[in-house]
């Protein structure tokens, strides 16, 4: 499968752009008409946080994807998807240490050990932290072979955000279960690929 480059380049990414884009207008729409709910800042920051995990999902599955449709060009849509996930990690990252602690370190410090979930999400964002570093053609042309085996810290990042939104549900759990297992498909897949000396991708 594939589009021309007009077509890709002109319309499929600036659809997938304003898609990307799409919770954070909802979200701003939401506090400006008062439809968050009772707690609008709580609602924000679980907002944030299941997008940042879900856009970092869908990252992950292009490869696949790629594969299975025969389609070359989703790779290109990689680097936006990875800097969405940032972008949406970043602001939920940002509304806890604002919103929830007032940039209070010490009390940042006593949360994470009381709370062990919000360790493993400040873990999973460490990790993307070189990942959206290093995503320009520059950084990448610099690096050479060392940039694929550095942007296998998205592995860990995934699994440790999984492992933090699991943690951070305490009802039902049916959403994470689902994240749970589509990450353990998607890097089983990877894991056969690398075993058979096939090369994957992120």
């Amino acid at each position: 499968m594939q589009l021309k480059a007009t077509t890709f380049n002109n319309i499929l990414k600036p659809i997938l752009f304003l898609l990307l884009l799409a919770p954070t207008i909802w979200l701003i729409a939401g506090l400006w008409l008062n439809t968050l709910g009772a707690n609008p800042i709580e609602y924000i920051l679980h907002t944030l946080g299941d997008w940042a995990l879900r856009i970092l999902l869908l990252t992950l599955l292009l490869s696949p994807l790629r594969r299975l449709l025969n389609w070359i060009q989703l790779v290109q849509l990689r680097r936006m998807m990875g800097l969405f996930t940032f972008y949406y990690a970043s602001l939920h990252l940002l509304c806890y240490l604002w919103f929830e602690q007032g940039f209070n370190l010490s009390s940042v410090y006593s949360d994470v050990w009381d709370r062990p979930f919000i360790l493993f999400g400040m873990t999973a964002f460490l990790f993307l932290i070189p990942l959206a570093i290093t995503s320009t053609r520059n950084k990448m042309r610099q690096l050479g072979r060392r940039w694929k085996v550095l942007h296998m810290l998205v592995y860990p990042a995934v699994i440790f955000g999984v492992v933090h939104f699991w943690w951070l549900v305490k009802a039902d759990t049916t959403e994470p279960l689902i994240y749970a297992l589509l990450t353990f498909i998607l890097l089983t897949e990877r894991l056969w690929r690398f075993k058979r000396g096939e090369k994957s991708g992120a």
